[in-house]
Parts: C-alpha cells; sequence; structure tokens
C-alpha cells in the first residue's frame, strides 16, 4: 500500500510518492507543504472556504486517477491509493485531517514491489546523502572561518626536518622542556648574522624596493606590540613565515620584534616558536635576539644551567655579555631582567657603567680654533636667573605634553547678538553629538582593521589603538575646524593627520616610561650652564655639557614608511566625511531636519590633474562665520619655545622637549639623508649640531608698539601695500549680471575670465589673511613673554627655524615684529649703526658710502622723530621705505636711543643686519679666484659699493647700442629701457641656477611692468635681453661660468652612471640630492585610491635633468651655509648674540663691527681650502672606483672630474679689508 504526497507540477504543482510504513518516513509528514494549507488560510468565507476544498479535492483525485493508470503501464498490477494527506504550511493552523480515497484492496498494495517503490527509495537515501554532505561542507566552512577568526600561534616551517621535531616534541610523553629546544636551536643556528650581510651592487636596485615593504611590516609589528597586540603580531609572522613568497620578505629585526614583546611577557613557549621559525629561515640570532631569550629566563627564574647554556652560544657568537647592556636600546625594566638572569650564571657580574662622551672633536682645520680648549672662549649667557627659567621649563612640559596650545584670535570680536550666541550654541551641540558618532564610528573601523589584520591582510589597526576614541575624535574635529572654505585635498589632509597621530603617539610613549622625569633632572643641570646667577668654573658649548650630564638618549622613534601615514590618515578622514552630518535647516530656511554632511568628497582640476579634495559644506562655513569664535588650535611643535631648546647631540636628538623634530628636514618618506647623517662618524657633525644649538638659543621677545599699529591696520580694512592684508569683504566682486543668453562668445569668455580673476584673488587674499591672522594671533599670545625658535637645517645644510607661522625668516611685517629678549648697551658706535641700518632698509643710498649714508640719516632726524612719534598722523616717511615696518621699528629704537641722558649706555634690543652683496657670485668669484668678478661683487676694497646688477645692466646696454648700429630692430627698439630692475632678478637667480626660459619669463614680467614699453615687442625683447645678460655674465664672470659648467656637467655623468650626487661639505654635513623619478605608491580603497609620486628616495633612479640643474646652486647653497655656520660659532664663542636669514646676519648694534670682521675672516678661512679639489677627490672616490671604474660612462666622469676648472690670481687676503663685502 502506498501513500501519495503532495508536491509540484507542471501547473504550479508537484508530486513525491513516498512509501507508508517505511521507518522514519512517518516523522516527515508534518512537515509536507502544499498549496490547500496556503489557500485555506486566506480571508474567504466558510461555505466558500468549503467549495475551494471539495473543488481541489476532485481535481487531486483526478490527478490520482491519472498516475494510477501511468503506473499499471509500468506492469504494475494493481495499485491503491488508500490516504491523501495535504499538509498545511507551518503556522498555518494546524493540520487538515487526513482524506481517504479507496482504490483497491489494502492487502494487495503491501505486497507491492515494483520498481516504481525501488526508485523512490533510492532517491530518498540520495537525498540524505546529500544533505549529509552539505552539512558537512558548511560544518568545515564554519571551522575555517572559526580557525581564521583564532591567533595561530604554533608556526607551519617550511623545512621539514624542523616540522618532524616540533610536531614529535609537540606530542611526545613526557615532554621535553621549552628550554632543551631553545638551546638546540641557538647552537644549531647558522653561523653568521643575517643584518651583516653584504650584497652585491648589481641588486642594489631590486633590495631597496623590497625595502619600502620591509619598513612598513617591521612598523606593523612594532605597532602591534607597543599597543599590546602581541598575538596579533606573532600570528602574521606565523602566516609570513609559512608563505615562501612572502617569507623572503621578513627580515631579523622583524623576528627581534615578536621575540622581545614574548620576552617581557615571559611566554617562554611562544619564544621558542619564534626562534624555530628564526632557525627555519636560516636567521642567526644576533645580540637582541639573545637578550631576548636572556631577558624571558631572568622573568620566569630559569635554573643557572639553562642561562649558562646561553651565554656559552652567546660567546662563540662572537658576541660579548657586556654589550648587552651598552649597546641595546633597552628600557629600565627589561635591563633589569636582564641583569636577574645573567647574575643567576655568573653572580659577581657587574654591568659596565655608562662610557663617558667621546673626547674626539671635529678635526676640519676650519673648527679647530671652536673646539681648541687652550683659547679662552665667554660663551654668553641667557639673561634670565636659574629658578626663572625652570619655571619655563615646566611650562614648556606641559604645552609639549597637551600636544596643542589654544591661542585666542586677533580679529576683532564680533558683539554678542541673539544670532551669534544661537550659532555657537548650535556649535556646541553639534561637536557634543559629533565627538559621540565619532567613537562610535572609530570603534567600528577598529574592529574592521582588526578582523583584516587577522586575515592576513593590510591594515592600520594597531596604529588606531594608539590614542583612544576620544583622543582620534578630538583630533578630527580639530582637522574639521580649520578646513578652508576651498576644501583641501585628501592626500594632503591624509598625510597631515598621519603625522599629527604619529606626534602624538611620540609624546604620550615618552610620558608614559620614565624619560619626562630623568629629562627634567638632566634638563635642570643644563641650566646651571645657561642662567645668569650660576658660576660654572670651565666654559663648555651647550652639546659639549649636556653630553657630559648623563647616559645617551633614551633610542628615538623610527618615522613611520609615508605609505603607513597616509593610509591612516586617509582612514581617519574618511571617518570624518561620512560621519559628520548637520540638520538640513542650517543649509536652507526652508529644510528639513533631515541630516546632511557637513563634508563633501569631490574632483577637482589643479595644474591640469583631477584631484580628490574634501570641502566643507558652506552652510557649515557660514555658521563659523557667525559663530567668529575666537580661539585656534596649534600643535605644540607649531609655536615658539617657552624655555631654551634642547642641544641639538644627534640626528634625531634635540629642539623641542618632547615632540619629535628631524635635524635635516625633509619631505615625507625621505630616508635618504637620514641613513647618510647616521652612518658618517659623529665629529663630523659636530659644528652642523653646535650651530644650531646656538641659533635656537637666541632669546626673542615681541615689539609690541609695532604689533598695535599692525592690529590696528588688520582690524580695519588691511593695507596690503604695507603688507597688512585686507578682510574678504575687500576682495573684488565677480560680476553679478547674469550672462545674457545672445551675448557673443568673446563676451562669454571675457565674462568667463573675470569671474576666475575674482575668484583667483579671492583665494589669494584669503591665504594671505589667513597666514597673518596666525602671525598676529601668535605674536599677540607671546606679547610680554620670552621665547625662543629651536631650529634645524634642510639638505644644503641651510637653516631655519622650526615653528613655521611666527619666526624672523619671514616678511617684512614678521621680521619687525621680533626684536632680541637679551639688550646690549649701544656704546660708543651702536647708534651710528641704527641709523645706517634704518637708510639701508629704506634702500635711498645703496650705491653711497657709510659715510654718506649717515649723514642723510642725521638729515632726516626730524622726519625719523615724526615718524616714531605719529606713525599713523605724522609725516608717515617711513611709509615710502622698502623695508617700511622694519624701518618704523628703527626710527622708534633710534628716537628712544637719541633721548636717553647717555645714548652709548641705551639697551638696545634692536637686530642690526648685514646683508652679503650678491652672495652667490661672491662664493663664484672666491672660488675661481675671478678679480673681475671680486671687484663686481665687493670682495675687492673699495670707497663705494659695487653693484653688479647695475654693471651688467651696463655691459648689456653696451652690447644693445651695437646691435642697434647694425639694424637690429629689436635693440633699437629697447633703447631707454634696460635699466638695473630689468635684469636685478635675472643675474640674482643665475647663480642658483636658473634657465635661459626662467630667466626669459622673469624679464618679460619687468619689461609688462613697463607702461611706455610697446607691448608688442615684449616676447622679442625678452629673448633677446635674456641672451644678452647671459653674454654680459660670461664677459664678467668667466670663471664662475667655467665652473657652473664643470659642476653641471659632472652632475649629469654622475646621473648617467645610475646614482644621485653626493658631497660633503667643508664642515663635514653629507649631501645628498633628491631628485630621482618618479614612483607611484597606491594607498588604494574607500572613498577615493590615492596614488602619490615618490620623488626623493633612492630606490628610484635618479632625473638627470634636476641632479645636473641643481647641483651647482645646491653646491653654492652648501657653501654660503658652511660660511654662516663659521661665523656663527666664531661670534657664540666671542660672546655675541648671532642670527642669521640665510646670508643676511644679524647681531645687537654695538656689536656689528665684532660681526663683520668674524665674518670676512671666516670667508677667508674658508675658500682658504682647495675646495674645488677636495670635492673632485670625493666624487672620484665615490663614483669612480672598485669595478664600476671598468664601465664606459665611468670613464668620461672620471676625466670630467679630473679637469678642475683652472683658478685666476685674486687675493682672498682683500676680501678682510672690504667695507661692502657684508654691509
Amino acid at each position: 500500500m502506498s501513500a501519495l504526497r503532495w508536491g509540484r507540477g507542471a501547473a504550479g504543482l508537484g508530486w513525491a510518492l513516498l512509501p507508508v510504513g517505511r521507518p522514519g518516513l512517518l516523522a516527515e509528514e508534518g512537515a509536507l507543504v502544499g498549496v490547500w494549507g496556503c489557500r485555506r488560510s486566506s480571508s474567504a468565507r466558510p461555505c466558500e472556504q468549503d467549495r475551494r476544498r471539495d473543488w481541489g479535492h476532485a481535481e487531486l483525485l483526478e490527478v490520482l486517477e491519472a498516475r494510477v493508470r501511468q503506473l499499471q503501464a509500468d506492469h504494475v498490477s494493481e495499485v491503491t491509493a488508500k490516504r491523501v494527506d495535504v499538509a498545511q504550511l507551518p503556522g498555518a493552523g494546524g493540520s487538515q485531517p487526513p482524506k481517504k480515497v479507496q482504490a483497491g484492496d489494502e492487502g494487495t498494495a503491501l505486497e507491492l514491489s515494483g520498481r516504481w517503490a525501488r526508485k523512490l527509495d533510492k532517491e530518498k537515501i540520495e537525498m540524505q546523502e546529500r544533505k549529509q554532505q552539505l552539512e558537512r561542507k558548511l560544518q568545515q566552512r564554519a571551522e575555517r572561518q572559526a580557525r581564521k577568526q583564532q591567533l595561530r600561534v604554533e608556526p607551519q616551517l617550511l623545512s621539514g626536518q624542523l616540522a618532524d621535531r616540533l610536531q614529535r616534541w609537540e606530542h611526545s610523553t613526557p615532554r621535553s622542556p621549552w628550554k632543551e629546544q631553545l638551546a638546540r636551536l641557538l647552537q644549531e643556528a647558522p653561523r653568521r648574522l643575517s643584518c651583516k650581510e653584504e650584497h652585491d651592487p648589481a641588486d642594489r636596485v631590486s633590495r631597496m624596493r623590497h625595502e619600502g615593504q620591509q619598513q612598513r611590516l617591521l612598523a606593523f609589528l612594532e605597532c602591534c606590540v607597543l599597543v599590546d597586540q602581541l598575538p596579533l603580531a606573532h600570528h602574521v609572522l606565523v602566516m609570513r613565515h609559512s608563505r615562501s613568497r612572502q617569507r623572503r620578505m621578513l627580515t631579523l629585526p622583524m623576528y627581534n620584534t615578536v621575540l622581545l614583546g614574548w620576552a617581557r611577557k615571559g611566554s617562554y613557549k611562544e619564544l621558542v616558536y619564534v626562534f624555530f621559525m628564526m632557525r627555519d629561515a636560516g636567521l642567526s640570532p644576533d645580540l637582541l635576539s639573545y637578550a631576548a631569550a636572556l631577558q624571558c629566563m631572568g622573568r620566569l627564574n630559569q635554573d643557572a644551567s639553562t642561562i649558562q647554556r646561553c651565554l656559552k652560544q652567546m660567546a662563540q657568537d662572537g658576541l660579548q655579555v657586556q654589550e648587552l647592556f651598552t649597546s641595546l636600546p633597552l628600557c629600565r625594566e627589561d635591563k633589569a631582567a636582564l641583569l636577574r638572569a645573567v647574575r643567576r650564571a655568573e653572580p659577581t657580574f657587574r654591568p659596565p657603567l655608562p662610557s663617558p662622551p667621546s673626547p674626539q672633536v671635529n678635526t676640519s682645520p676650519l673648527l679647530r680654533d671652536v673646539y681648541d680648549k687652550n683659547n679662552p672662549a665667554s660663551y654668553p649667557r641667557q639673561h634670565l636667573p636659574l629658578n626663572t627659567l625652570k619655571s619655563l621649563f615646566q611650562q614648556q612640559l606641559s604645552v609639549e605634553m597637551a600636544t596643542t596650545v589654544t591661542v585666542d584670535s586677533v580679529e576683532k570680536a564680533p558683539l554678542l547678538t541673539r544670532e551669534v550666541v544661537q550659532a555657537r550654541n548650535t556649535l556646541q551641540k553639534l561637536r557634543t553629538s559629533w565627538e559621540t558618532e565619532l567613537c562610535l564610528a572609530l570603534r567600528q573601523t577598529k574592529a574592521s582593521e582588526a578582523h583584516a589584520a587577522r586575515e592576513g591582510r593590510p591594515s592600520i589597526f594597531p596604529y588606531l589603538c594608539l590614542l583612544s576614541e576620544g583622543e582620534l575624535a578630538q583630533l578630527l574635529l580639530q582637522t574639521l575646524q580649520v578646513l578652508p572654505l576651498q576644501g583641501e585635498s585628501l592626500l594632503s589632509l591624509a598625510q597631515q593627520l598621519g603625522l599629527r597621530i604619529f606626534s602624538r603617539h611620540v609624546v604620550q610613549k615618552k610620558q608614559l616610561s620614565d624619560e619626562v622625569r630623568a629629562l627634567q633632572r638632566r634638563y635642570f643641570k643644563y641650566l646651571r650652564l645657561l642662567a645668569s646667577d650660576t658660576q660654572m668654573v670651565v666654559s663648555h658649548l651647550p652639546r659639549q655639557y649636556w653630553e657630559t650630564l648623563g647616559a645617551p638618549e633614551a633610542p628615538h622613534e623610527q618615522p613611520w614608511p609615508l605609505a603607513v601615514v597616509v593610509q591612516l590618515g586617509k582612514q581617519l578622514a574618511e571617518v570624518l566625511v561620512q560621519t559628520v552630518k548637520m540638520p538640513g535647516h542650517l543649509a536652507q530656511r526652508q529644510g528639513t531636519h533631515n541630516l546632511i554632511p557637513v563634508l563633501y568628497h569631490v574632483y577637482s582640476f589643479r595644474s591640469f590633474r583631477q584631484i580628490g579634495i574634501v570641502k566643507p559644506h558652506p552652510a557649515f562655513i557660514q555658521l563659523l562665520e557667525t559663530a567668529a569664535e575666537r580661539t585656534m588650535t596649534f600643535e605644540a611643535a607649531e609655536v615658539p619655545m617657552l624655555c631654551p631648546p634642547l642641544p641639538w647631540t644627534s640626528p634625531h636628538s634635540g629642539a623641542f622637549l618632547l615632540s619629535p623634530t628631524k635635524l635635516m628636514r625633509s619631505v615625507e618618506g625621505t630616508m635618504q639623508h637620514q641613513r647618510l647623517l647616521e652612518s658618517c662618524p659623529p665629529t663630523n657633525l659636530h659644528g652642523a649640531l653646535d650651530t644650531l644649538t646656538q641659533l635656537g638659543n637666541c632669546a626673542w621677545r615681541v615689539n609690541g608698539r609695532v604689533l598695535d599699529l599692525v592690529l590696528t591696520l588688520f582690524n580695519s580694512k588691511g593695507c596690503p601695500r604695507l603688507g597688512v592684508p585686507a578682510p574678504a569683504s575687500e576682495a573684488p566682486r565677480p560680476p553679478e549680471n547674469r550672462l545674457p543668453s545672445k551675448a557673443s562668445p568673446e563676451r562669454k569668455v571675457e565674462l568667463r575670465r573675470q569671474l576666475a580673476r575674482c575668484l583667483k584673488v579671492a583665494r589669494e587674499m584669503h591665504s594671505l589673511r589667513t597666514d597673518a591672522l596666525y602671525r598676529l594671533s601668535l605674536a599677540q599670545h607671546l606679547r610680554h613673554r620670552v621665547f625662543w625658535l629651536p631650529h634645524n637645517m634642510d639638505f644644503r645644510g641651510r637653516t631655519y627655524p622650526c615653528p613655521p607661522h611666527f619666526n624672523h625668516l619671514g616678511s617684512d611685517l614678521a621680521r619687525a615684529l621680533l626684536e632680541f629678549a637679551q639688550g646690549r648697551p649701544l656704546g660708543p658706535h651702536g647708534l651710528d649703526w641704527l641709523k645706517i641700518h634704518l637708510v639701508n632698509l629704506t634702500g635711498l643710498k645703496k650705491r653711497e658710502s657709510l659715510q654718506a649714508r649717515l649723514a642723510f640719516a642725521d638729515e632726516m632726524m626730524e622726519k625719523i622723530l615724526d615718524s616714531a612719534d605719529q606713525p599713523m598722523k605724522g609725516q608717515k616717511w617711513w611709509m615710502e621705505a622698502d623695508e617700511p615696518w622694519q624701518a618704523l621699528a628703527c626710527c622708534m629704537e633710534i628716537a628712544k636711543a637719541v633721548r636717553a641722558p647717555n645714548p652709548t649706555a641705551y639697551v638696545s634690543h634692536f637686530p642690526v643686519h648685514q646683508d652679503g652683496s650678491c652672495n652667490g657670485l661672491q662664493h663664484y668669484a672666491a672660488l675661481g679666484r675671478d678679480s673681475v668678478g671680486a671687484a663686481s661683487v665687493n670682495l675687492v676694497p673699495s670707497d663705494l659699493p659695487q653693484d653688479v646688477y647695475s654693471s651688467v645692466a651696463a655691459q648689456v646696454e653696451v652690447f644693445r647700442r651695437q646691435d642697434a648700429e647694425q639694424g637690429v630692430q629689436v635693440a633699437q627698439v629697447l633703447e631707454g629701457f634696460i635699466s638695473r630692475k630689468v635684469v636685478k632678478q635675472t643675474v640674482m637667480t643665475v647663480v642658483y641656477g636658473v634657465t635661459r626660459y626662467g630667466g626669459r619669463l622673469q624679464i618679460e614680467k619687468r619689461l609688462r611692468e613697463i607702461s611706455n614699453f610697446p607691448q608688442e615687442f615684449v616676447w622679442q625683447a625678452s629673448h633677446y635681453l635674456v641672451r644678452q645678460v647671459f653674454n654680459s655674465l660670461q664677459e664678467m664672470f668667466s670663471s664662475t661660468r667655467a665652473i657652473q659648467h664643470w659642476l653641471a656637467e659632472s652632475a649629469r655623468l654622475i646621473a648617467h652612471t645610475g646614482l644621485a650626487v653626493e658631497w660633503v661639505t667643508p664642515l663635514g654635513i653629507p649631501i645628498i640630492q633628491p631628485y630621482h623619478r618618479d614612483s607611484k605608491v597606491l594607498v588604494s580603497g574607500g572613498i577615493q585610491s590615492l596614488t602619490f609620486s615618490s620623488t626623493v628616495d633612492t630606490s628610484q633612479k635618479p632625473n638627470i635633468l634636476k641632479q645636473k640643474n641643481g647641483f651647482p646652486p645646491n653646491f653654492i647653497h652648501s657653501l654660503d651655509s658652511s660660511h654662516m655656520m663659521l661665523t656663527a660659532l666664531h661670534c657664540y664663542r666671542k660672546g655675541l648674540t648671532f642670527v642669521s636669514v640665510h646670508d643676511c646676519f644679524w647681531t645687537h648694534a654695538a656689536d656689528v663691527s665684532i660681526m663683520n670682521q668674524v665674518c670676512r675672516e671666516q670667508f677667508v678661512c674658508l675658500h682658504s681650502q682647495p675646495i674645488l679639489y677636495d670635492l673632485s677627490r670625493f666624487l672620484v672616490e665615490r663614483f669612480c672606483s672598485g669595478p664600476r671604474s671598468t664601465n664606459v660612462r665611468v670613464s668620461r666622469l672620471l676625466d670630467m672630474l679630473l679637469s678642475v676648472p683652472k683658478t685666476g690670481t685674486f687675493n682672498l687676503e682683500e676680501v678682510k679689508h672690504s667695507t661692502y663685502f657684508f654691509s
């Protein structure tokens, strides 16, 4: 007997025939699903439902009869369909009572054994097997997913022998101790240190390509260990090690990083796992590896025999126990655990005491007098007592620990109207809600990045853990606050965010360690050298004294790879864009309360490139403007210091107390400069380190009277003529009329150009206004304070103050706001130098003698005093000066001095400048001993200052006159138009590598400024003049052009060999030119994939054109920086206050004569060295020695390097007597 069960058929229904009475089938009847159950649950009336049910059963019987006939055709004699069960859908109100349909004798059906029943049994079994297979697959997939979520601990070794040993040991009973395994691994390790492997020069480029990826992975592992995600770091290391291709990227420092992590936790088992992987990779443990093993033993109190075996193996590898305590960058806790382990094996062991600073000094003949202890030195001190300096240190330390500084804006405060108050309240509420939402979004981002890291995909998870969600949210809200109206490129924004997180991380890491307390103790001792009320038995340079006060500084934090910085910043920027929203009614009065984005990600074309921009909603900008909040937030490293900076002692230690600062500033991601500095002998950097320390030790204060006048103009309508930017309300307005539909194409183009010009001017005005706002707000913030400007240098050795917004390297206005905090009495000649300096600032007597300038100042004394007393209401003589604000400040200082009872005793804080006369050409003339060129740039004594620009203009006029007589039209057109102003910029920049094309553009600009010059001849005239300017310079500076050509050709041939140009300055600073071909770096995913060019590191081939054009000016810059450093160090030794703006030297009025003497003497000393021959010798040794010397290109390079230009007969000693060399 059979039972027919409902399925699906051709009309939307079907069949499934299952034998009744078989085990397991009855249990499934309640799970049957049919259309009748669905119809029964409909909303029809009961009688209508009954009719539908009868109709359905009748139809069912017809189908069953047809099916019986089909079975009979298959040789089945008799089929009885006893019962049809129609089941309802689950949850449809229960099942219907079974209906019985009689179709024959029941006993006959029970004996049926036809083919159809067997087929149904087979299909049932197959379905059950399929179900079981599916369940197994699902279970396996779930297990795989679970395994992915689990962090791997046991390594998968590629060496079959090692893998077998690990497996046997894991499953052996009893298990041999971990210490036995470690001893065997150390004993069997390859006897080589991978970190000291030599690489063939041929694979140098490919090795450098891998270095970027290795840096990123090492930084990831170090960051994991730092944020207590050691299991994740171990998991990633195991995954990489288990894949042969990825294992090639692993280096010994990566294994050591994880080793140290497990050692600090006392996890011996995991530590041995890492040693297994090191052995599997063929790497030998180094000193740090042994330190990790011993440290772990010390924490676990291992027995002495195990430690002795480790120490014995270490000695066999040529490593000394003392080196564990002198050569490794370990923290105090690590050293304590290490010492505990060593003393268990050697109870009498004592760690060596910190070695005193090396007595070695720079042996350069140029610095012999600076470091000569036999010659007495009177180094200047700060003007503040010890307790005051200690208090200032505490204030600066608080600033840097907070990482940011809040400064009140100097913009005029608005009236607190109802609208302003409402806008501020709205902003406050929005920021509160934004902070909460950002924290939630950051938690979700962390979870997503953690999942990616566990799966082995690139991840920034550990970097996101460095700061709390609240700190990251605050950082993002600060970024939102300062976004400009026109937006910021996503790449720039990402880089800024990444660097700020790195800086905060470094500061926090120092706070959590003992570094801050140690720094305070050491700094307080250091202040005894600087304070005005302390006595020192022996006079020291600040760097030398700092080094005697304690052990070397803790190891510095390695900067993150640029790709990591950008990826981290990009992720945070995307969180900010996607999370921060505001109500729509803030954008439109009729808007809804639906939330709209505050930031938009759009694309724009800049310099013919499409870039992604993050742009704030105009309504948000309007809200900020309405609220007119009067505070600004700066990073701690963007603000001048409140105490003397730390002395520079190494390429990564100096300047700010906690904030990381580079000795040599460079484009982010560049490592070549840092490598050069770290690899060169430390004594080679002493001159640069001491100069930067001395420049940073100069104390400053704000000139309050000048600041008040500037603020008055700034808060009215500005004064662009005096360098005070106007507000946005003064920007030109675009045409308000709509473009007429019938306007001509020319009219449409003109209107679009007007609109573009207006927008460009408005953007420029906004940028200038913001820059001035930052500078003036910081000046007001520091108005009654003494402050210091730490310095660093660029790759050529030129020095710069670290705080970017407020320093003495800025414009005329920026310089006028500053004066020395420590004053000096004017003495017998100080007032005269103030007067001469004032005349120099006016630019009125450049061709006159010093005596004539002094006489002119005396003639103008009435106007000088009037300018000082009534700067805005008097005759305003100061406004006509070339440098008006500095001239006004000088007028005020002169007025105070002449009105003092005794002018010679008047204490002046005003800095007086001495400026080089076309300093680049001065160095070229001295290099070539060019008598004609030397006379043109004031290297030769003369009664009046020589003006090289006027001399070149006169020579060009001679050539023009000759051509005009021969009928050259452009020469005739130029008659009367050749002046000093037309040729000055080109002459000035030729020495710095300007090309004929660049020079033509400069001259074209000057010609267009001449109103009566026929504009149709501008292009032709500029071509003619640039050619004649270069010819004139060739005529006047023949040696200069020969040296320029030799430098440029040498650089071109060096670049053709595949290397960047390197050299060493006369003071020993190593220099490499950062010009390389573009290398694209991709950071994919998110709202935009970022592709940025890396052109500044040695992993790419050099850019031949930039290497060639850059070498001559960069070499001259390295010479002028050497001259400045020599002058600074010798002035410091004589007790002078000295600062510089490249080739412009500043000191007190009373000390100008001494500085001038030192400046000339050091220039002569510098150029008395065989600079060009030393350069040739270095380049030959660097680029033409070894296996490369047989190369054809190298042979041509060698010939060029050996053909050093011949020099003239100029006597350098004449410079010492030249009044106008610097004046």
